[in-house]
């Protein structure tokens, strides 16, 4: 036998070129067995078999990918592995390294949104820095969904109420086999024929083979490359599809994307009511500044005389005073009632209004008297009543009496 030195293998060479191949050629599957030969590492991987009647298949379920696990598998569980087939080059084994693990029955619908999730993540379509911004006053909304079920009436309510504008639907069915394609059909229609500010893409609740339309690929792709922002409406809260997560914002309900696709024209009053009144506190705040400044240069004019300045501020401070009469005359307004209610107050505190309430004063020899020890008997004393005075002399005087004071009214 003649052996040609250049087509001899080393074992690796031969290991790692049918690593290669496999790898290369056999696409991410699901695989569907009964767990065999269980052992969970401390390192955090898992290691185990699947079989069924016939064949085993050695696997590997890594730290990173199982993190995620929501039960506890065993040895005699069934369950649909989802995974990529490699080649262990130093032992010449291949196996099936494992990213998604659920117990059999539950789905394959979910191990097929989470294969289509993986794989869109990886290829950026999720990523912040792609989403477009949805405009704060669109003129015109367009909503894709069927036109009879409660999503679109929903979306109609919401818009109507909230800050009504232009809308368009695009009927679609939302479910079944033609979903997808009318779907598409309805993104490429707003997209190049009949633009519209913003698009509301989605539908009201259902089962996850009734909302799996909306995590098909090519939908998925056409969202992400939509030039219209894109709001997705599906289902309820608790419902997530990939066009979820590659729209441009996610909506939890149909009525909360049309929330979110318009703002409300009351909070839109109150922010304009708001504005307004920053608008005249600025203006005001502007004006008093404005007249201090005014001040000094009247001050400066007063020191220096030169005709030529004199002249131009005084066009300055009359342009001013134009621009401050219509201020000037409600902080006046303001100012006089201020001064009419302190005005009524200290016209409370004369003692004209206390002689009025039945108080009067004594005067001996012009001086006021407050004190018992102030006068003597015989002295002739001048009482000042409201309406008059009169003189008084003394005739007897006692000290220390209580008096009563009455509340003045």
């Amino acid at each position: 036998m003649k052996v040609d030195k250049d087509n001899i293998f080393t074992v690796s060479e031969v290991n790692r070129h049918i690593r290669n191949v496999i790898e290369n050629n056999i696409p991410n599957l699901f695989v569907e067995g009964e767990i065999a030969n269980f052992t969970h590492h401390r390192s955090g991987h898992i290691y185990f078999s699947l079989k069924d009647e016939k064949s085993t298949l050695r696997c590997v379920f890594f730290k990173a990918a199982n993190l995620s696990l929501k039960f506890q598998p065993k040895v005699g569980d069934k369950v649909i592995c989802l995974g990529k087939i490699s080649v262990y080059e130093k032992g010449g084994n291949y196996q099936l390294n494992v990213s998604r693990m659920l117990p059999s029955g539950i789905g394959e619908l979910q191990l097929k949104f989470d294969e289509l999730k993986l794989k869109l993540s990886e290829e950026g379509l999720f990523d912040g820095s792609y989403k477009k911004t949805i405009p704060e006053f669109p003129e015109s909304v367009g909503i894709i969904t069927s036109s009879t079920g409660a999503a679109v009436e929903d979306i109609r309510n919401v818009i109507s109420r909230r800050y009504p504008t232009k809308i368009y639907l695009y009927p679609s069915t939302v479910q079944g086999d033609n979903a997808v394609k009318e779907i598409i059909a309805g993104i490429d229609y707003f997209n190049t024929e009949f633009p519209v500010d913003v698009l509301i893409v989605g539908r009201g609740g259902g089962s996850q083979e009734d909302l799996f339309c909306f995590n098909d690929e090519d939908l998925a792709r056409k969202i992400f490359a939509c030039k219209i922002p894109i709001i997705s409406a599906v289902g309820h809260e608790i419902d997530f599809t990939i066009s979820d997560f590659v729209a441009d914002l996610r909506a939890p309900t149909p009525s909360a994307a049309a929330e979110l696709a318009v703002p409300d024209r009351r909070e839109l009053a109150d922010r304009i009511k708001n504005l307004f009144s920053s608008l005249r506190h600025t203006t005001q705040h502007y004006f008093t500044s404005k007249k201090l400044e005014i001040q000094e240069l009247q001050n400066a004019l007063d020191r220096q005389h030169p005709k030529n300045i004199l002249k131009n501020l005084y066009a300055r401070l009359e342009k001013t005073i134009m621009k401050l009469n219509n201020t000037t005359y409600n902080i006046l307004q303001t100012k006089r009632s201020k001064l009419e209610i302190l005005f009524n107050e200290l016209r409370e505190l004369s003692p004209h209004e206390a002689l009025k309430r039945g108080y009067s004063l004594i005067r001996k020899e012009r001086k006021i008297l407050n004190s018992i020890e102030d006068i003597n008997i015989s002295d002739k004393l001048q009482l000042i009543l409201s309406d008059g005075k009169c003189t008084a002399e003394i005739i007897e005087k006692q000290k220390n009496i209580t008096i009563t004071k009455k509340k003045l009214k």
